[in-house]
């Protein structure tokens, strides 16, 4: 186990904020384990959640050993809609996680890609094999797997220097002012939420930039495109709450009130396009909109 000790030195806080600030990397949900488990101490004696830091006391912090999971084959299916020796392509549907973590042990699209494909790249380890990028469990559509490593490595340079262009497509609450333009900001861990990501200083977060136009109006609600220049957790979800219109469907960003009966976002990405790691030649891909998605735009008024 890793233990931390810290010696408090600001104004007085709650035990479960000052741990939040010093374990960075923590969620609040797990530092909330922390304590569950007897695992946070103040001077000798075992902390509650709200019990309060002061000036000079000492906080030990024990981290349990990381759990490792091996993924296992699972017979799910997916919908794959190219593969070759190299790389496989594969539409994933809203609900799905892309791999192990976070309590998710299987379900996930690695079980699945174990099962169907004959072979994964291995620089993502046993959790992650084949994972070159992902998107997020509620949000459905492309994403591209390495079958190899030298596919994989190709793959990630790629996405490294932003020529794999990854298009969405959002419905979003209300109607933007501007038919196009381009959100640049800086995108890091919420200072209130530690789960949530959120617009933070430069110096708290990394570059974000996303294009984004205007496909078809409707009334109260707005279908728009967005490209990613960058690859930040939750992106565009964030960055269409900062534009004022978070995605329909998102419980985290958006609206907790919805008006349709929704299972997640209406987030799909349905466009990829990257360079073949063996034959070198541009490829491009697209998925389309999921009935669920379509069948709330055929409820909706176009203005």
């Amino acid at each position: 186990m890793d233990k931390r000790i810290f010696t408090a030195d600001g104004a007085d806080v709650r035990a479960d904020v000052f741990v939040c600030e010093k374990l960075s990397g923590k969620t609040r949900s797990a530092v909330k384990k922390l304590f569950e488990g007897g695992l946070v101490s103040i001077n000798g004696k075992i902390a509650k959640p709200s019990q309060t830091v002061s000036v000079g006391d000492e906080i030990e912090v024990v981290l349990p050993e990381a759990v490792e999971y091996s993924a296992k084959p699972e017979n799910i299916p997916i919908d794959i809609i190219y593969q070759d020796e190299d790389i496989a392509v594969v539409n994933k549907p809203q609900g799905m996680t892309v791999h192990l973590g976070n309590g998710n042990v299987d379900g996930t699209l690695v079980n699945a890609l174990l099962y169907r494909l004959d072979s994964l790249s291995g620089i993502n380890g046993v959790i992650r094999p084949g994972i070159v990028h992902r998107i997020d469990k509620d949000t459905s559509g492309l994403l591209v797997v390495a079958k190899n490593d030298r596919a994989h490595l190709s793959l990630s340079a790629q996405l490294a220097e932003k020529t794999c262009r990854r298009t969405y497509l959002a419905l979003l609450e209300g109607n933007l002012k501007t038919d196009e333009g381009t959100v640049t900001t800086y995108i890091g861990r919420s200072p209130e939420n530690r789960v949530k990501m959120a617009v933070v200083p430069p110096d708290k977060g990394k570059l974000a930039i996303t294009d984004y136009s205007v496909e078809t109006r409707y009334k109260g609600f707005t279908l728009c495109r967005f490209d990613l220049k960058t690859g930040r957790t939750h992106q565009i979800r964030v960055h269409a709450k900062y534009l004022g219109h978070p995605v329909v469907g998102d419980a985290v960003y958006g609206i907790k009130k919805q008006k349709f009966k929704l299972n997640g976002q209406l987030l799909h990405a349905f466009r990829l396009t990257f360079t073949h790691p063996s034959s070198g030649k541009e490829m491009t891909f697209e998925a389309p909109l999921p009935d669920y998605f379509t069948s709330v735009l055929n409820k909706l008024t176009k203005v």
